[in-house]
């Protein structure tokens, strides 16, 4: 539970306490109510410091304070929108397993860091205060963390100079010390389509089917039957949830349908909120003990999953699907609403969600070692690697911003899994530029789609055919590459994945791209702005070049040669399409 002062308008309020050096220009105070805190920092290989608190038994607050200097923003898993500089009266946040981390960076103008930390304990339920502190022109972060019989240890990393990689620093410690990730098979690594966006929940088993075999010659590899399939699934609301059983009126054989689409190649998954529970299911009377508070989202309760027969139950039901219907894997939403029990002095939930999932991923892998498990924003921490292989932005419909962004979001300290962007949906109506705008917005992530692809117009459908094609060929660079994107309140308007001498650039507003022809075998550059050309910076000796230009279908538009020679040149390409530079000498 917090022992940050909720009284204190802003930090300066609260009674002074003295400061040390900790590390560059950033200054640390440790306070324990009642105990008597000691602190260490060390130094681990590859450069990161580790601050470790021993107060035994107490709840501590640990405070972190850098000088404004040039400081420009401050990102953390959980800022949304705000990744400006706030003021310390506005700067809150309550994370957990499944709410985020606690985590942070601040950087300045440049795009360099001046602080970046991380819990090395992604459990449990931490308080955050943050931000500008007017009275003594710092920035300053405060953490209040619950007792425990263990030291409390932060992780910082030295100045970056970008924060990608800094919370790559941070990113390869949690590769080496969190429990082993699971499994990430091929098909959490390939295009899927969802019916959500499609349908939502007007849905049945010709539907799905129809659309199956248009997205397997697509080029997609899986498919989610999303909110819908099961019964009394319809409306809005989740006054239904609870029983997970198929909706036999939509789908009168659940596991021969499942059977048919897996035959024609796509892998299938449902979605499942299975803390969920709804007056309108059979089985509310016996679990609604087990769920005395309301979700945040309408008509339902959440199940209390610090109590052992919620978490039996949930494993229980969830191996059921899978097991009786053929699945191959789950869409397991709402774990964050567990967090309504958060602080109410029963028990944390995040280690409550700890035990449920380990035993979930134990029951689900014992019966499909290449189960699929997609878990979404904001519970996609390094500390739920174990516990899922696809990490899905959180809902954005029709919003190619909002998944770039929140795509990259994730992608900073995603250990394990494979980054999902939420499903695109655009106007089957409108021109091919729109839907090449949506499939670009998720370029560095795994996209996922929901329109309804019997609807698309034949440029709509030849746009996605491509652009697939395109993210299948650069999949290396795109999802295990080197990934630059900028700073966090410029909402990643240039985006550079890099690996084995390819590089992609996505750019999205006008500006000079810099480029390295010389160094790069290959270039792509994908054109998300409203111009018909990039202007690219060579920024190394330079290359003869071959060029090609495609449009926003695939279409090739033009190829010829180029000398791109140390400066500024301008590239054709059309809006939303891509041109592909190859050095011939």
């Amino acid at each position: 539970m917090s022992i940050l002062s909720s009284e204190a308008v802003t930090t300066a309020e609260l009674a002074p306490v003295p400061f040390e050096p900790l590390l560059d220009t950033v200054r640390v105070a440790v306070l324990a109510p009642g105990g008597n805190p000691a602190w260490t920092l060390t130094e681990l290989p590859g450069g990161l410091r580790m601050l470790e608190v021993d107060a035994p038994g107490a709840a501590v607050e640990i405070r972190l304070s850098n000088p404004l200097g040039d400081a420009a923003g401050y990102w953390h898993p959980k800022a949304g929108w705000n990744r400006t500089l706030v003021a310390d009266w506005a700067g809150r946040s309550e994370v957990s397993l499944v709410d985020g981390l606690a985590a942070g960076c601040l950087y300045d103008s440049t795009g360099a860091t001046l602080l970046t930390f991380a819990a090395a304990d992604p459990v449990p339920e931490v308080s955050l205060r943050f931000g500008v502190s007017e009275e003594s022109n710092t920035h300053v972060v405060h953490l209040g963390l619950p007792a425990s019989t263990t030291p409390h240890r932060l992780l910082f990393v030295p100045r970056s100079p970008s924060v990608a990689s800094a919370l790559r620093a941070l990113r390869g410690w949690f590769e080496a010390a969190m429990p082993e990730p699971m499994p990430v098979p091929e098909a959490a690594r390939l295009p899927l389509y969802c019916t959500w966006y499609a349908f939502n929940q007007r849905i049945d088993a010709a539907d799905v089917e129809r659309q199956a075999a248009l997205a397997t010659d697509m080029g997609f590899g899986t498919l989610i039957v999303d909110d819908g399939w099961q019964r009394y699934g319809s409306g809005r609301g989740y006054g239904g949830v609870g029983d997970w059983t198929p909706d036999t009126a939509k789908f009168p054989d659940f596991t021969a349908h499942v059977a048919r689409v897996r035959g024609g190649g796509l892998r299938y998954m449902v979605w499942v909120a299975p803390l969920l529970l709804g007056p309108g299911a059979d089985c509310h009377t016996t679990w609604d003990p087990f769920a005395p508070a309301a979700a945040g989202v309408p008509g339902a309760h959440v199940l209390d999953p610090r109590r052992p027969e919620v978490r039996a139950h949930v494993v229980r039901t969830c191996l059921r699907l899978v097991r009786d219907h053929g699945l191959d894997g789950l869409k397991v939403d709402f774990l964050n609403e567990a967090m309504v029990y958060a602080g109410d002095g029963r028990g944390d939930v995040g280690q409550a969600l700890m035990r449920l999932l380990t035993d979930l991923r134990g029951a689900l892998l014992a019966e499909r070692a290449d189960l699929l498990l997609e878990l979404r924003q904001p519970y996609v921490g390094p500390g739920m690697a174990a516990f899922g292989n696809m990490l899905r932005s959180f809902d954005c419909p029709a919003d190619s911003t909002a998944n770039r962004v929140r795509t990259i979001d994730t992608s900073l300290l995603a250990v394990g899994g494979a980054v999902h962007s939420d499903p695109l949906l655009w106007d089957t109506f409108a021109p091919v530029e729109v839907a090449a705008r949506q499939l670009i917005g998720a370029l560095h992530a795994v996209p996922q789609i929901s329109v309804r692809l019997d609807a698309l117009t034949a440029e709509q459908a030849d746009a996605v055919r491509f652009w697939l094609s395109q993210w299948r060929r650069l999949r290396p660079q795109l999802l295990d590459g080197t990934v630059e994107p900028g700073r966090p309140d410029g909402l990643y308007t240039l985006v550079r994945s890099e690996s084995d001498d390819v590089a992609v650039v996505t750019v999205h507003d006008e500006r000079a791209v810099p480029v390295r022809p010389f160094t790069h075998r290959e270039t792509v550059l994908v054109n998300a702005t409203a111009k018909d050309r990039v202007i690219v910076d060579v920024q190394d000796e330079g290359a003869r070049t071959e060029i090609e230009v495609r449009g926003p279908d695939g279409r090739i538009i033009e190829r010829t040669q180029m000398s791109l020679v140390p400066g500024l040149h301008s590239v054709p390409v059309p809006t939303t399409g891509l041109a592909l530079l190859t050095k011939t000498a």
